[in-house]
């Protein structure tokens, strides 16, 4: 009998496993953390050597420019996850939280579903965004609590043009197209100034937002990740988009000269699985890596692009590195922020999933962090926050 099953979203029944068998070897792992004295010698170089494979030449660009357009994902930490837990813990299917915009009139937590959360406003997504998150403040559960993430990447190629990328399209509507509003992103979209939308990966602080953008530029093209469960997939045509679709296996795409996008096949908590993060190569600098939430571990991410990816040094790094975004600190984190230093990286931007603790670790390790303007509701400037901007290019 074939091992190799597929559920009905296509996804092999095997990679699924992958998320329980993940979750109880996460105990395992924590405890090698704890050995960071012999883990960060040469010692145990002779134990992972790294893998000689074929680096691919996805070519170079002449700096990118990310603005961050939203780094709130949410507001209270206490709120968000006192419902998670609520609700039956990290490991329940995220639209049943009964979280807007897919809340049913008079819901209580963990009573939902799409389905019954899509009828009251499929016919008012993407043109009555207003009417549609007006539902959700009467109905959903702790509607105000949410924010969302999205991106800017603006690509300057070797040719002197710029390429938009707009990554990721946050959670409430209303949050999100006032961010949208006050960085120009409803302009670009409806001028069609933005080539494509990457959506990292399905979680309701990047996706759940999705009618915004669709609002301004129902005709995007859009890339996913392999991995969206046919809720995801459906609220993709729900929201009104008309463009064309392209999802991303497990692995390297080049999407355009100098920059690519790596699909990295992960079981994510709330039932989600697969995360795609972008790699740009700046000519003079190195390699850029740019990341929605990074649930992958900022170490796989740079070990990844050592082994698939052709460039000079690494140089440049930003997005939400997932360490610690709800500040809950494990000394086994400070494994990571040590081992972050053996890639060399010359210019960091982290934002709120990375959590206040850990971008303040990095600025004592000596990281060259890049700081932010604690403007529009961001609430620290040790990360980049809401309207800020990170720039990577030659000297």
């Amino acid at each position: 009998m074939s091992t190799n099953k597929k559920t009905e979203t296509g996804t092999p029944l095997a990679s699924r496993r992958a998320f329980f068998r993940g979750t109880a070897a996460g105990a395992a792992i924590g405890l090698l953390g704890m050995m960071a004295g012999y883990s960060h010698s040469s010692l145990r170089d002779k134990h992972f050597p790294r893998a000689q494979t074929a680096r691919k030449d996805i070519g170079l660009v002449r700096g990118v420019k990310v603005t961050n357009i939203s780094e709130t994902s949410w507001f209270e930490n206490g709120t968000l996850m006192g419902d998670i837990r609520g609700a039956g813990g990290l490991l329940v299917n995220q639209y049943t939280y009964n979280w807007a915009p897919f809340s049913t009139k008079g819901g209580k937590l963990a009573s939902g579903s799409y389905e019954d959360g899509i009828r009251p406003i499929k016919s008012l997504i993407p043109g009555n965004l207003e009417k549609a998150w007006d539902y959700q403040m009467e109905n959903a559960v702790h509607p105000e609590n949410a924010g969302g993430f999205a991106a800017l990447v603006e690509i300057e190629t070797m040719e002197g043009e710029t390429k938009r990328i707009l990554l990721d399209s946050g959670w409430s509507y209303d949050w999100m197209d006032k961010a949208f509003q006050r960085e120009g992103i409803d302009r670009m979209l409806a001028n069609h100034e933005i080539d494509m939308l990457v959506l990292s990966h399905e979680h309701f602080d990047h996706f759940w937002g999705l009618p915004v953008t669709y609002k301004y530029d129902p005709t995007i093209e859009t890339h996913i990740p392999e991995g969206f469960y046919k809720e995801g997939l459906q609220y993709i045509a729900d929201s009104g988009h008309r463009g064309k679709l392209v999802t991303h296996a497990a692995g390297l795409h080049q999407i355009m000269p100098g920059v690519a996008s790596y699909t990295f096949p992960v079981p994510i908590i709330c039932r989600v699985y697969g995360e795609q993060s972008l790699y740009v190569n700046v000519a003079g600098a190195g390699l850029v890596s740019i990341t929605g939430c990074c649930h992958q571990g900022i170490i796989q991410f740079a070990e990844t692009a050592l082994k698939e990816v052709a460039f000079e040094k690494f140089h440049g790094l930003y997005g939400g590195l997932h360490i610690s975004p709800f500040d809950d600190w494990d000394p086994k984190y400070d494994d990571l922020v040590y081992a972050l230093k053996e890639y060399g990286f010359e210019k960091v931007g982290c934002n709120h999933c990375t959590g206040e603790v850990t971008a303040r670790k990095f600025v004592a390790a000596g990281y060259p962090v890049v700081r932010g303007s604690a403007r529009n509701g961001s609430k620290t400037d040790v990360y980049l926050g809401n309207g800020d901007t990170i720039e990577f290019r030659a000297a």
